[in-house]
């Protein structure tokens, strides 16, 4: 039986860009979505995409993180797997329970922003961008403030195409003969 199919490689392979693969689509979906850019659409029209990419997805993806040993993958991915399945399956909120859960989930992305702060800009921008996207909407539910909500939007949207660069970066890495996609 090779190594391969007995699953002797699986402890050591990354998933890594898998994660950052998945945070970034659900990112571009929510931002593009929530920020007006498609007439008749808003951020909750991609619950289907954030419960199915972004939280089963990221959630096995930090699963596998964490056993390779990557602490600050696990607890990223996990998390943010965590916070688009519930914000898929729950629903239409009332607007203290959604600015509440965008304000606390603002805060573990802040959490993750510090966290990555010797992981290189890329890194640090999409938490960043994760963040502030967060915060933003955030106030534009509590203050009843759409553009502040269609700001916030476009902020994710950036923070999913950081994010997907990410990916593209790590997978591409060295495929070429060279440094494809610079990342720090």
């Amino acid at each position: 039986m090779s190594n391969e199919a007995s699953g002797a490689n699986a402890r050591s392979a990354d998933a890594g860009p898998l994660g950052y693969l998945a945070l970034g689509l659900t990112l571009l979906a929510y931002g593009l979505l929530g920020s007006g850019v498609l007439s008749g659409t808003s951020a909750g029209g991609a619950s289907s995409l954030a419960h199915l990419v972004g939280g089963v997805t990221l959630f096995v993806a930090g699963l596998w993180q964490f056993r390779g040993g990557d602490r600050f993958g696990g607890t990223a991915f996990t998390a943010l797997g965590a916070f688009w399945a519930v914000w898929a399956a729950a629903g239409p909120a009332g607007k203290n329970t959604a600015g509440l859960f965008l304000l606390l989930w603002a805060l573990l992305a802040l959490t993750l922003t510090a966290a990555s702060w010797g992981a290189g800009w890329l890194t640090r921008a999409v938490y960043g961008l994760l963040t502030v996207s967060l915060l933003l909407s955030a106030i534009g539910v509590f203050g009843d403030a759409s553009g502040w909500g269609k700001v916030g939007g476009w902020v994710a949207a950036a923070a999913g195409l950081a994010a997907w660069y990410s990916a593209t970066a790590a997978l591409t890495d060295g495929r070429w003969g060279r440094l494809s996609l610079p990342v720090k």
